[in-house]
């Protein structure tokens, strides 16, 4: 990774505990690394994909923003890493992210909605994910994750295990569980 690309390490004192913070660019994306100040020789790790209503704005629509905070608890107590993937909406962008929601509204659940769109159930890529956990220099992990995907698509690190994020069900979003679930095969 060129070191253009990458930025200094910054303080992040959160409401879980103290955190240090670097970005990445990878094109006209910047992807953020939160970590704690000395990382264990196999990190807690959470690949986050960026979800701006869950993340920032407490929809209730998904269980982002709950399997967000869920993670940093979880890393400030155990030390790991963090990496916020840019990939907004299962990188299909904010604004089709939105489309999609209406299209929810309508009756359709969230696979549904993106084919309606033109996208497939999941757009994501994590090569910039493998570059970071490189940069950092780890080749084993503990990850945080309930999508079968995110395993696969860090094949070649050492997964020592796999830790769920199970996030109780609310009224809202117990369809979209189910369909990511039945149809997308998270390990729910």
């Amino acid at each position: 990774m060129n070191s253009s690309n990458i930025s200094s390490i910054a303080n992040l004192p959160t409401i879980y505990g103290d955190f240090k913070i670097q970005a990445f660019k990878e094109g006209d994306r910047e992807h953020l690394a939160v970590f704690t100040p000395s990382l264990p020789e196999i990190p807690l790790v959470r690949v986050h994909s960026e979800c701006l209503t869950g993340d920032t704005l407490g929809s209730l629509k998904c269980d982002c923003g709950e399997q967000l905070h869920a993670s940093l608890k979880l890393i400030a107590k155990e030390g790991g890493l963090l990496i916020y993937h840019r990939q907004e909406g299962r990188n299909i962008g904010l604004f089709n992210k939105v489309n999609a929601y209406a299209l929810q509204d309508k009756g359709y659940n969230t696979i549904e909605a993106n084919h309606q769109l033109g996208f497939k159930a999941d757009e994501r890529t994590y090569g910039i994910v493998r570059e970071i956990l490189s940069h950092f220099g780890i080749k084993k992990l503990r990850l945080l994750t309930n999508n079968p995907k995110k395993l696969d698509a860090l094949e070649g690190f050492e997964i020592i295990e796999r830790i769920p994020l199970i996030i109780k069900p609310n009224e809202k979003n117990r369809d979209y569980l189910k369909t990511k679930k039945e149809q997308m095969g998270h390990l729910l």
